[in-house]
């Protein structure tokens, strides 16, 4: 009996999953027609900054094809995560108490704009700022090409990890609610949780102070605003 449910859960799972996959892959389809716009949207935030006669650098044959079609796929993962979110919510919201599922969606809802709301703020915030320290910080005989592959990967490292990270709020009241921890205790360990995220921003970010501050200090607010709105009655 446990391993039929156990098998119909899992089931359940990879039907969700192969959901989100399908979406990723319709949104990977429509995109590649629109490489080259996307890839001039995202790229903005540098080329913006770059000085006069400085461009990026294909150091690859392939990379001025592959880089373009590469950047599609990372949106359209980007794109599939508020899906990924849902079905995450209706696959955990069936062992849920009825008191419980009414806060399904608001917390889904909350989950979906948070994570945008991260990587908004990466993207429209974060990148121009380091962009700027780094080009700045060039010696004046030192021309700034930088390469689109090294390019994409830095952005989307940077634009994933604000994102992720924007769900502090949300995993602390799941955490409050559930039992797991109390707001006292959260509030206790406060101290560790800030060193916590100060290794999660080296971690989730590219290997420079300046981008892993710029996770790490977002992230301890968040969590602040998540032990506010932290409730320990169930």
């Amino acid at each position: 009996m446990i391993k039929d449910s156990i098998l119909n859960h899992l089931i359940e799972l990879r039907s969700r999953l192969l959901k989100v996959f399908g979406l990723f892959v319709v949104l990977s389809i429509v995109g590649i027609p629109f490489a080259s716009e996307v890839y001039t949207f995202i790229a903005s935030p540098l080329m913006d900054l770059l000085p006069d006669g400085s461009t990026m650098i294909a150091t690859e044959v392939a990379s001025p094809f592959m880089a373009p079609i590469k950047l599609v796929l990372y949106v359209a993962l980007l794109l599939s995560m508020p899906w990924l979110f849902y079905q995450i919510w209706m696959f955990v919201s069936p062992g849920l108490y009825k008191r419980e599922k009414k806060l399904t969606a608001p917390l889904m809802l909350s989950t979906i704009i948070l994570f945008f709301c991260g990587v908004s703020f990466a993207f429209f915030i974060v990148c121009p700022i380091i962009f700027k320290f780094f080009i700045g910080m060039a010696p004046e005989n030192i021309q700034v090409m930088t390469d689109i592959n090294q390019y994409l990967s830095f952005i989307f490292k940077l634009l994933f990890a604000f994102g992720i990270a924007f769900e502090i709020p949300i995993a602390t009241v799941i955490i409050v609610k559930s039992g797991l921890a109390t707001k006292e205790s959260l509030k206790s360990a406060r101290p560790y949780l800030i060193i916590l995220f100060l290794v999660i921003g080296m971690l989730l970010t590219p290997p420079d102070i300046f981008s892993q501050l710029f996770l790490a200090v977002p992230m301890w607010l968040l969590f602040e605003i998540g032990i506010l709105f932290s409730s320990n009655k169930k």
